[in-house]
């Protein structure tokens, strides 16, 4: 284990997950922790003498995109199935188990992708409760393969068109497999499965509380840091907010965050991070405004990779600058969550470990020669939440909408101007305004303006205009990694279009992106 995460003796029970690469495995530490089951996942190569130090209760292992009957394909450690504990396998995850314990798979012509139905044509202790023997279930498939041949001990409980077992299980050591991915919320009882198989078969309690990580948490931070004094980066986002409160919890006035404002955050948003900590929290913070610096050196670029960059070089320099002035600080605390773990370890160059750039628009140099305190690296955003509320940081902030990447810059697409960066603001602002009191700003897991990089001719009153168009976006999401659009009614949108229009000087014209993302990122670029 990392030095910077907990030591897991003080979690008694915990289930690995081990990933072949499917870029949906995250959701299914996220079910399980939902159900107050601490699992950590890692990747399905990992050394067994760590296997063995974790001390799984149970293991589950994921879907992939590999096939198991052709070449060197992934395979699980052989001692997983030795260790006497329950073992799920899930799509790939079952080939692995089927193929590893004696039995046989092969490709199929009859492919299943989304959704589809299963027969249950038998019993066993993993759908107990959920499904019944003679039932027509619906699931999420995804899958080219197919079990032909069972391991010996094992019994079918499932088919469905395309996958003669796409259920089965073996009760007496408590091994099952499932052809479809019971972690996504297209498959409607996926969660009760998932927790049947931690609960009921694993005999789990559920006993992991975000009480128990916070306390948890507090004494390994003063253990780890001492008497030492840390630096924290604060943007102003839930990630940095969670982590600066729960360290400054930990050791107090060892603490300093510094706030860099970079002129590209939204409306008000600054004031808001000054209140919330230096008032609130009264923890140390430095707020330099280099608005100048930043819209200066962004002048005339219109390239988004260049202007990450940009931003992420004068970030680094500023931050530098600030942590010198502070001087003495041995630690950096960062806002590192889960997923950017178990990214950064992944096996694959999939899907789930593309690198989105917008989200690293920077590192600070190794010349800092400063040790990492990561409090929130076990955690998901929908957890980091809750936390934070634990902590009492008001929702302005806690609750806010993702809003990663440099700030306003990947909204402004071509050149960055003070004044555009304005008229965004302005319009944004109107907009999430409108969001809120319209009851909704928690129904939407992302809303935000964008200004076009394009004018328009309008009319208003009596004279012509030549402003710019305004596109708005709002999504729903249940995990993060697929997205649709919220569906506004047209009177929302009108009042909201009317308001911009007539009360931003700049923008004669609003629409609305109804596009919806598939899995993957779920931002504007």
């Amino acid at each position: 284990m990392s030095d910077s995460l907990p030591d897991p003796a003080n979690i008694d029970e915990r289930v690995l997950i081990l990933d072949f690469g499917s870029q949906v495995t995250q959701l299914i530490a996220r079910r399980l922790r939902e159900s107050g089951v601490y699992c950590e996942i890692w990747p399905f190569n990992v050394d067994p003498a760590r296997i063995l130090a974790f001390q799984p209760k149970a293991f589950i292992l994921s879907g992939g995109p590999a096939s198991v009957h052709e070449g060197e394909s992934p395979r699980a450690p052989q001692m997983v199935f030795e260790q006497g504990v329950p073992v799920l396998g899930i799509c790939y995850g079952q080939m692995v188990m089927a193929a590893q314990l004696g039995g046989e798979t092969q490709g199929s012509d009859h492919r299943e992708f989304g959704r589809a139905f299963i027969d249950i044509t038998g019993d066993c202790a993993l759908l107990d409760g959920v499904w019944q023997q003679g039932g027509r279930e619906q699931v999420w498939m995804s899958h080219g393969d197919r079990v032909t041949r069972l391991p010996p001990g094992f019994k079918p409980v499932a088919s469905s068109e395309g996958a003669p077992f796409a259920v089965y299980a073996d009760d007496a050591r408590k091994f099952y497999g499932l052809m479809f991915h019971p972690e996504v919320v297209h498959t409607p009882h996926g969660a009760q499965l998932l927790r049947n198989f931690t609960h009921k078969v694993a005999g789990l309690t559920g006993n992991w509380t975000m009480g128990g990580f916070r306390a948890t948490e507090i004494a390994r931070i003063r253990a780890q840091v001492g008497d030492a004094k840390v630096i924290c980066g604060l943007s102003g986002g839930v990630d940095s907010s969670v982590a600066a409160v729960l360290i400054h919890e930990a050791i107090g006035d060892q603490l300093t965050c510094i706030f860099v404002d970079h002129g590209l955050l939204r409306h008000g948003e600054a004031d808001d991070v000054v209140a919330t900590f230096r008032d609130r929290f009264n923890i140390k913070l430095v707020h330099r405004d280099a608005s100048d610096l930043f819209l200066g050196a962004l002048e005339g670029v219109t390239d988004p990779e260049i202007k990450r960059k940009t931003i992420g070089r004068l970030f680094v320099e500023v931050f530098e600058e600030e942590a010198n002035k502070v001087g003495g600080a041995d630690f950096l605390a960062q806002g590192t969550l889960y997923p950017d773990v178990i990214e950064s370890v992944s096996f694959t160059g999939g899907p789930s470990v593309t690198i989105k750039s917008h989200h690293n628009v920077g590192g600070l140099p190794e010349r800092m020669r400063m040790k990492l305190v990561e409090p929130l690296r076990e955690l998901f955003k929908d957890e980091v939440r809750v936390l934070g509320r634990e902590l009492g940081i008001p929702e302005i902030i806690v609750g806010r909408h993702p809003f990663p990447g440099p700030g306003l810059a990947i909204r402004i697409p071509g050149a960055i101007t003070r004044d555009r960066a304005d008229i965004l603001r302005k319009a944004d602002a109107i907009y999430l305004e409108e969001i809120r009191a319209a009851g909704l700003y928690d129904a939407i897991w992302q809303a935000f303006a964008v200004l076009l990089p394009v004018r328009t001719v309008g009319v208003m009153g009596d004279g012509r205009t030549y402003d710019y168009a305004c596109a708005l976006r709002a999504v729903t999401s249940t995990d993060g990694m697929t997205a649709d659009v919220y569906p506004f009614d047209i009177g929302f949108l009108n009042r909201v279009a009317g308001r911009i229009v007539n009360e931003v000087r700049g923008i004669n014209r609003v629409t609305y992106d109804i596009t919806s993302k598939p899995p993957g990122t779920i931002e504007w670029e």
